[in-house]
């Protein structure tokens, strides 16, 4: 079993650092990797569809994209998780669409964010190797999120840049 790591709330410094980047010598590294496993159990644990490492008090620059229908996202299409080390989004589209968002670090609180619709990213995957994926959607939705904490920004920072 995997430990189940504690989350940052709204409000603590951790989510509001720029996370550093992850460097190619701590990639495959035993605590790496045990972060990744922590990440992940720590997500799932509490119904969340992504992770970024500073929720988990990681200041790096890791996250994990799993869209899946769960009881917090019950119509969120079904993907494979996928860890993304130094992600970067290349594109998006002019195209946004508003929608509903949450987030394990601020409980309690949903609300509409305007977010690109189509996107393509740029990553480093667990073995180093650089991928890039073009996502649209509620999977886009969840990887502009992540790339937020990443960047020392929280989802109701976005709703709050909405208000008139």
């Amino acid at each position: 079993m995997s430990e189940v790591l504690s989350v940052a709330q709204q409000g603590e410094e951790i989510l509001k650092l720029v996370a550093a980047p992850v460097a190619l010598t701590e990639i495959g590294s035993e605590w790496f990797n045990q972060l990744t496993v922590a990440m992940m159990a720590t997500m799932l644990e509490r119904q969340g569809v992504g992770i970024a490492a500073p929720q988990v008090y990681v200041s790096k620059r890791v996250i994990i994209v799993a869209s899946r229908p769960n009881l917090r996202y019950p119509d969120a299409p079904e993907m494979d998780a996928i860890i993304m080390l130094n992600p970067e989004i290349l594109e998006a589209s002019n195209e946004q669409v508003l929608g509903q968002e949450g987030c394990l670090s601020v409980p309690q609180q949903r609300g509409d964010v305007a977010r690109a619709e189509h996107i393509r990213v740029r990553y480093l995957n667990l073995q180093g190797e650089p991928c890039e994926l073009h996502l649209s959607g509620f999977p886009a939705r969840i990887v502009q999120h992540e790339v937020d904490h990443l960047n020392g920004l929280l989802f109701v920072d976005r709703m709050d840049a909405m208000q008139p």
